[in-house]
């Protein structure tokens, strides 16, 4: 595939040239990571279904069966649903430069 200059807008916003748009398959979202002193952007497809084995096999050994085990299923996805939208919004909130990122400190503490 060929590279092409593309122009970075004042608000620092790129367009993504169709051909490599159309290529890639992306959606409404990509990842965006630094790799090696370059920006790299890769499709991002979100599987709803991602975490839908491992809640199912918690509920299992929790011993969850039948419409009870349907409704608890229901509520854990949903409640992952949430927890991924959260860390999503906050992600795009310290890109924005509108919060810090916390580091290792902040998580694991210091050992003073």
């Amino acid at each position: 595939m060929n590279s092409k200059i593309i122009s970075v807008s004042k608000k620092r916003q790129i367009t993504i040239p169709l051909k490599f748009y159309k290529h890639l398959g992306l959606e409404s979202e990509v990842e965006c990571s630094l790799e090696d002193g370059a920006i790299v952007i890769r499709p991002l497809h979100r599987d709803a279904g991602e975490f839908s084995v491992e809640i199912l096999k918690d509920l299992v050994s929790q011993g969850y069966s039948g419409d009870e085990l349907v409704k608890h299923f229901e509520t854990q996805s949903k409640n992952i649903k949430n927890a991924v939208s959260s860390m999503l919004e906050e992600a795009d909130e310290i890109v924005a430069g509108e919060k810090s990122a916390a580091n290792f400190d902040d998580i694991f503490g210091s050992e003073d």
